[in-house]
């Protein structure tokens, strides 16, 4: 039997002809129904359709690094247009593009320059930055302006949203979607310009926008299959991070792809705990997704401090970053039924390994693979097994990106060939243990080398961001004449708390080795994160100063 392959946009047709009276969106007082998205997104389709964009060389013909479609460009912070945008573009066959909203003026010429964006939907606020770059980027020939509270006029040839719905009838384009259509993921990742992650759409689907479940890992069979089971999509999940990141876009098309309804906070430009909770209360939130400390640690706090009726929620998941075990441990303190998920993956493997914690099961740093989560060896030649004691790459099999755009090379070292197979392999390292689980150690990239040591950051991290008085903490390696590398913790001191260098480390040294400790501590007023709570990490160098050298 053939297997079934899926075309994103198709799938969101099948499941808004099942239900199309059920709410798709509740944002604040506004509410989408799945038929209302349809139709917006159907509009916006053939809006980009009648201005000559779509796709013009199909897949078979092209490398994995290369794209025969045309792109465009979601330069929007969350709400309905950024989900009608991806919605549009995959019905249009169109490749939508993540716009890092935080981006300065170099990054976003590369970015919008590098994908060759054709349309760019943008809201308002950022028209000034766009005009500043708009000179070197001759194929934007479409711009969609969203109007917001900034006034800003519309910029020169760019049309007025709202507008250009109105303009068209709410019909599909006579085009005929494939599976083989781009979905494309910028990442900045830890180093260098952003990077396009080129994905089918079929492959991504499956990897991590609902064909498959996460922990379970049943595989969708069949549109018809989907067609049944969205009556009884009930979930209701809020989506905390912004939309430009994969974690929150994969979150959504979850839920949208399995029938249920997406609920978004009043406040989408940043974080205000207190809105988050009003709104899981108010709206019966049944999951909750975050990333990482930075964002569940406030919202943690304002639980702790208010009085809220959170009994409707049962899901708390997270990925993109660690959730240390004392803050899961308070989540389960407030709300001891809830069950919290730890989801890993990457812009490059789609979801991987999972991990849940509940009442008197709490943990962190292992985790139980899913189909095709493997560990190869370090020169990438093998694949390990289960109880290998060296250390190795996390790798996936299977449903893998086709490359990066435009990056030939890049593409062939990120997605090497191992003994017959093509495996994904980003840069995460891994062990493989005795009983199964895969312990994850963090990203190649920021790993310290200090006196012939391997020192993870992201484990320092944790160890001390469980002291009650450490608001937030980023950890990196800086130049040292004795240790090559010396490990820096960067550490903003939660209100009202007071804490040292010494009572840090002798915290730590409970979870990890005294090697590994910092040798210095900076306290800072602030940690920069990207929007969606992951760790800034090129932000953190520039602030360690090189010791003097003695």
């Amino acid at each position: 039997m053939t297997e079934v392959q899926f075309n994103i946009g198709q799938v969101h047709e099948v499941v808004s002809a099942a239900i199309p009276d059920r709410d798709c969106l509740i944002w604040g007082d506004r509410r989408w129904t799945y038929a209302e998205m349809t139709d917006r997104s159907r509009r916006l389709a053939s809006y980009l359709h009648s201005a000559g964009l779509g796709c013009h060389t199909e897949r078979d013909q092209l490398a994995g690094h290369e794209s025969g479609q045309d792109h465009v460009a979601l330069y929007l912070y969350n709400g309905n247009e950024y989900l009608e945008g991806m919605l549009g573009a995959f019905k249009a066959r169109l490749a939508p593009v993540n716009v890092n909203y935080r981006y300065v003026t170099e990054e976003l010429r590369y970015l919008l320059g590098d994908a060759r964006a054709s349309a760019i939907v943008y809201h308002a606020s950022f028209a000034p930055a766009l005009a500043e770059v708009l000179p070197d980027l001759p194929d934007a020939r479409v711009l969609l302006q969203v109007a917001d509270e900034s006034g800003n006029a519309l910029l020169p040839g760019a049309v007025d949203y709202e507008e250009a719905l109105a303009s068209v009838a709410p019909e599909l384009p006579p085009v005929e979607p494939s599976p083989d259509d781009l979905y494309l993921l910028y990442t900045g990742g830890t180093t260098g310009m952003p990077k396009g992650v080129a994905w089918r759409q079929h492959d991504i689907f499956m990897a991590a926008m609902g064909g498959r479940a996460i922990g379970s890992w049943e595989i969708t069979t069949s549109y018809e299959e989907i067609a049944e089971k969205a009556p009884a999509g009930f979930l209701r999940m809020m989506v905390l991070p912004p939309l430009m990141h994969g974690a929150a876009q994969w979150a959504a098309f979850i839920g949208m792809t399995g029938g249920g309804t997406l609920l978004l906070p009043d406040n989408v430009r940043s974080l205000d705990p207190a809105d988050v909770w009003h709104t899981v209360e108010r709206e019966g939130a049944n999951t909750i997704t975050v990333v990482g400390d930075a964002i569940a640690r406030p919202l943690i706090d304002e639980l702790e401090r208010g009085d809220y009726d959170i009994s409707s929620l049962f899901g708390f998941g997270n990925g993109g970053a660690p959730l240390n075990p004392a803050l899961k441990q308070r989540l389960i303190d407030l709300a001891p039924n809830i069950i919290i998920s730890d989801s890993v993956g990457s812009s490059e493997t789609g979801a991987q390994m999972s991990h849940m914690s509940s009442k008197g099961a709490v943990s962190t740093g292992t985790f139980q693979a899913g189909p095709g989560a493997v560990v190869v060896s370090e020169d990438l030649t093998r694949l390990l097994t289960p109880g290998d004691e060296e250390l190795g790459w996390l790798a996936q099999q299977g449903w893998v990106p086709l490359g990066y755009l435009n990056d030939a090379a890049k593409t062939a070292r990120t997605f090497p060939v191992i003994a017959g197979s093509r495996y994904s392999v980003p840069g995460d390292r891994a062990r493989w243990l005795a009983d199964g689980q895969i312990e994850l150690l963090g990203r190649d990239a920021v790993t310290i080398n200090s006196g012939g040591e391997k020192i993870f950051a992201e484990e320092v991290e944790q160890a001390i961001s469980g002291h009650p008085a450490v608001a937030d903490v980023i950890v990196v390696g800086r130049p040292s004449e004795r240790w090559g590398q010396e490990v820096v913790a960067l550490v903003k001191v939660a209100d009202g708390a007071e804490v040292g260098a010494a009572e840090l480390n002798e915290h730590a040294s409970a979870h990890i080795a005294r090697y590994k400790l910092p040798k210095d501590y900076q306290f800072l007023p602030a940690i920069q994160r990207s929007p969606s709570g992951k760790a800034d990490y090129r932000w953190a160098k520039a602030q360690v100063a090189e010791p003097p050298t003695t």
